[in-house]
């Protein structure tokens, strides 16, 4: 699928190839924000997806490098659910979206891009956000560029989990 306006996607394409993990390495340089890590837990983060399907996609990454569920131990599992459900609520009060595909690609046979790290794919959703552009144009319309997502839902992301640990 074309993007009409992506300028993110430059840096992507033109910087050289990593010879580490990205969700390795990223979460240890202490630029979460040029990073678009949208918050940091013990054990697992989130992180704005790069090539979103819909404003406000992100992931939710355990920081030890793992590709399989059953690799998790069970307080990263429970650390990954909590943080997805976190994030889900965030994603709500800020883009008020109808529905949430969240999901893994586990194995480059499911779709994965980074097949061997374990991701929680968090896609908020609307009626119709599926129109015409992507089905016959081959087109997906981004309306809010990666920093702003970042600025909206990393407060917002921040605030869900102070809550959280209060009750």
């Amino acid at each position: 699928m074309k993007y009409l306006w992506a300028p993110w996607r430059l840096q992507y394409i033109t910087s050289p190839p990593r010879g580490a993990c990205i969700f390795c390495t990223l979460p240890r340089e202490g630029r979460d924000r040029d990073h678009r890590i949208l918050v940091q837990g013990r054990r697992v983060f989130a992180i704005l997806n790069t090539f979103p399907y819909n404003p406000g996609h992100l992931m939710v990454v355990p920081h030890r490098h793992v590709a399989r569920l059953g690799e998790l131990g069970d307080d990263e599992g429970l650390e990954l659910l909590h943080l997805t459900t976190a994030a889900m609520e965030a994603l709500e009060e800020v883009y008020h979206p109808e529905g949430f595909n969240v999901g893994l690609n586990l194995g480059r046979a499911a779709g994965a891009g980074i097949e061997d790290h374990l991701h929680v794919h968090v896609v908020p959703r609307w009626v119709g956000d599926t129109n015409f552009m992507p089905v016959l144009g081959e087109v997906k319309v981004l309306p809010e560029d990666l920093t702003a997502t970042y600025d909206r839902l990393a407060g917002a992301l921040r605030a869900v989990l102070e809550r959280r640990t209060q009750r």
